[in-house]
């Protein structure tokens, strides 16, 4: 048998080392363990459902379901044109959602998508309306996919040709 400390092959004897049941061989019982009667322990390797078979999987979900709504295509030129209407500065209107100048700069020129919060705010500032609901999209194809299914491509193809 193989000690489970240093993997010598030989006389091993069970012992406890810091609570733990152990085979050990003689030298290292010595030094770290303390020997234990074989009639206390059993020595019977230890047989381990696999660990693959007892976790829980989690439910797969589909992360676009709640995804019912999105920003307008123009969205940063409406922000921009609102701002203005209003007579407010960038600076302004940062200070007044919250949010850095910097930041304001960047989702005007287009550069930073604006998150929920700051869209809501937004929103709720200027008196504009940022967001549209989703309309179904049709994921059925002409061309059959067996293996890969809809690519991008394909999408772009179907845009194209409305």
């Amino acid at each position: 048998m193989q000690c489970e400390l240093c993997g010598r092959v030989g006389d091993c004897r069970p012992a406890i080392v810091d609570g733990v049941r152990m085979m050990l061989c003689p030298s290292c019982m010595k030094r770290h363990g303390q020997g234990v009667g074989s009639t206390n322990i059993d020595v019977s390797p230890l047989v381990h459902k696999p660990l693959i078979g007892r976790l829980k999987k989690p439910k797969e979900k589909d992360v676009y379901e709640a995804m019912d709504k999105e920003l307008v295509p123009d969205w940063n030129t409406k922000i921009k044109n609102a701002r203005e209407k209003k007579g407010l500065t960038r600076e302004e209107l940062g200070f007044r959602i919250g949010e850095r100048t910097v930041t304001i700069s960047k989702i005007e020129n287009g550069d930073l998508r604006p998150s929920d919060k700051v869209v809501e705010k937004l929103e709720k500032e200027l008196g504009i309306t940022l967001v549209e609901e989703v309309t179904g999209v049709s994921t059925s194809s002409t061309v059959s996919h067996s293996r890969v299914g809809l690519t991008l491509g394909d999408f772009i193809k179907r845009e194209k040709d409305k």
